[in-house]
């Protein structure tokens, strides 16, 4: 590809929690149009640094930079750290999230909290700091939200509640921050091969083979199934296009 063709020449993005599964393939795939990308972890700096190294050896610019997006300080600290590594900022993909399926009567506070605080609060207070980055010329926020805020599935009543939180804050925001040039859209995955899924014990299970019989296309995604429609979301090709919420879940419904 030549390079006067890429989308993202110039621009800055950051990518929350994007060490590992649908995280690391959208930073891949936003350095790959062009984009200087901001890999932001939690936990994982080994996973970072990895992303890190394997965009600078395709010929793109990337730093890992740690917060735990629940947290005010470090959020403001992530946004400065990508000012001052790249100088500006036109993307965030606000993709770190928390899922653990428990049945209503395992349901704790502290469950409760965990969902919110990252997936909710988290992604508010990462866009609150995004509009005092963002130059005139407005920006692009892409929420990662999920299916489930629509299918609800069971032992998920809070995840999915977080979910559609997003969802209505996708809306809420897009409206509020419209005549800032800001764009604020959801993309909602269906069930992605992460390692996550894995880690949740998903893989191979009845809830999988669910999903696939009620799926068009008959399989589960995988992280490179979901990272070129945020990269659309993000490019000038999105530019009349904010407040929605596209699923990108195989049919899935």
């Amino acid at each position: 590809m030549q390079t006067n063709t890429k989308k993202l020449d110039g621009k800055v993005a950051i990518v929350t929690g994007a060490s590992k599964g649908i995280g690391t393939a959208i930073a891949k795939h936003l350095a790959a149009e062009g984009a200087a990308v901001v890999v932001n972890y939690s936990s994982s700096k080994e996973g970072a640094d990895r992303v890190v190294d394997e965009i600078t050896k395709q010929g793109g610019k990337a730093v890992a930079v740690r917060a735990n997006m629940a947290k005010k300080a470090e959020v403001e600290r992530l946004f400065s750290e990508a000012k001052k590594a790249f100088g500006r900022l036109d993307i965030l993909v606000n993709n770190a999230g928390v899922y653990e399926f428990l049945p209503l009567e395992n349901v704790t506070e502290e469950h409760f909290h965990k969902h919110f605080d990252v997936n909710v609060l988290g992604l508010l207070l990462a866009i609150q700091e995004a509009t005092k980055y963002f130059g005139p010329e407005g920006g692009s926020v892409i929420n990662i939200s999920s299916s489930a805020s629509m299918s609800a599935p069971p032992t998920a009543s809070v995840y999915s509640a977080t979910k559609a939180a997003v969802d209505t804050i996708t809306k809420s925001l897009a409206k509020e921050l419209g005549p800032r040039k800001i764009r604020v859209n959801a993309i909602n995955p269906g069930m992605v091969e992460t390692e996550g899924l894995h880690a949740g014990g998903f893989v191979g299970s009845d809830f999988q083979k669910l999903f696939e019989a009620q799926s068009a296309l008959g399989r589960i995604g995988q992280p490179d199934d979901v990272a070129p429609a945020v990269v659309f979301l993000a490019s000038p090709d999105a530019g009349w296009i904010t407040g929605e919420t596209l699923v990108v879940s195989g049919g899935y419904r």
